[in-house]
């Protein structure tokens, strides 16, 4: 993708963002760390939850670490952490779940859909912000965001059917379920790409 710029947040906006971000952090480690003390309280027991306690912590955590290895020594354009991309790649994660603890996913029928449009929208506009150079046009914009979107929502329903799906009673409805968790996330991710094309400040030429 070439040199990537990375959106910071502008010094008068940026306190709400930078304490989002953090607080989301806090409120997602807290839960996960009460959903290995009490496990039948989490909303996630027999739903891949030792995945889950591993994947959402880099999940939440993979733009900071980025950041500390390889992004602020590259990032000439900007000097600041990029609080909204992280913000936004943090809630999908906190967001999901609180969904499982509040048992939302099996009591309210379109959380779940909702969910896969809503929130692979937050993720792929964090990594648009993070990644993504200012000047794509509207239509690599939207190329990108499908790619990634679409990419990211076979990885997370292939890691699904392997972690509990494949020996659950959903099985039966898997099929159907997944057809549409693909396209209500490809869809949200799509949606977000055109957000971030039309809100995001375009990159002058000769920066």
């Amino acid at each position: 993708m070439g040199t990537m710029g990375v959106a910071a947040v502008p010094g008068g906006r940026a306190g709400w963002v930078r304490y989002g971000a953090v607080g989301a952090k806090v409120v997602l480690f807290g839960l996960l760390l009460s959903a290995l003390v009490w496990p039948d309280l989490s909303g996630i027991k027999g739903k891949a939850s030792t995945a889950r306690l591993v994947v959402y912590p880099l999940g939440a955590m993979v733009l900071p670490l980025w950041w500390w290895v390889y992004g602020h020594a590259r990032s000439k354009l900007h000097s600041r952490f990029p609080w909204h991309a992280d913000l936004l790649m943090t809630l999908p994660w906190l967001i999901d779940l609180i969904g499982n603890r509040l048992n939302l996913f099996d009591t309210v029928d379109w959380w779940d859909d909702a969910m896969h449009f809503v929130l692979w929208g937050f993720l792929t506009a964090g990594v648009m912000l993070a990644f993504a150079p200012r000047n794509l046009s509207r239509g690599l914009t939207a190329f990108v965001a499908l790619g990634f979107g679409a990419t990211a929502a076979v990885v997370w329903e292939l890691g699904e059917y392997v972690a509990f799906v494949r020996n659950s009673p959903e099985l039966q409805t898997a099929y159907t379920d997944t057809l549409g968790d693909l396209a209500l996330g490809t869809l949200g991710a799509l949606l977000a790409g055109l957000i971030i094309y039309q809100t995001r400040p375009r990159q002058s030429p000769t920066s």
